[in-house]
């Protein structure tokens, strides 16, 4: 399965993921650059990414841990995410994200 990553600089990355696998872990396995300084533990929203309108509907709806993260996020939209909180799944295969500007490390 896949993630399309769009970077800082407009470039697209075809990522290879596994099911189960947090967008966070599959994009800093991968190399791209990302804080995500907490490592997951949804504590610190610099994992943060812009989910594609297609994609985002099909993602289950963020915890209020979660959302109490994201409103702490100075260029939140309403399609951010924590990319910690989101798991590959056989759904989310294809899935397109863009890393924001918070997350760069």
């Amino acid at each position: 399965m896949k993630i399309i990553v769009t970077d800082y600089d407009g470039k697209i990355h075809e990522l290879e993921a596994m099911e189960g696998w947090r967008v966070m872990e599959v994009i800093r396995d991968w190399g791209l650059d990302m804080k995500a300084e907490c490592g997951g533990a949804c504590a610190c929203a610099t994992c943060e990414v812009y989910v594609d309108d297609e994609w985002f509907k099909k993602l289950k709806p963020a915890s209020e841990e979660e959302e109490n993260m994201l409103d702490q996020v100075p260029d939140v939209e309403a399609n951010s995410r924590l990319s910690c909180q989101i798991l590959m799944s056989e759904e989310l295969d294809g899935l397109k994200v863009t890393l924001a500007s918070n997350s760069k490390s």
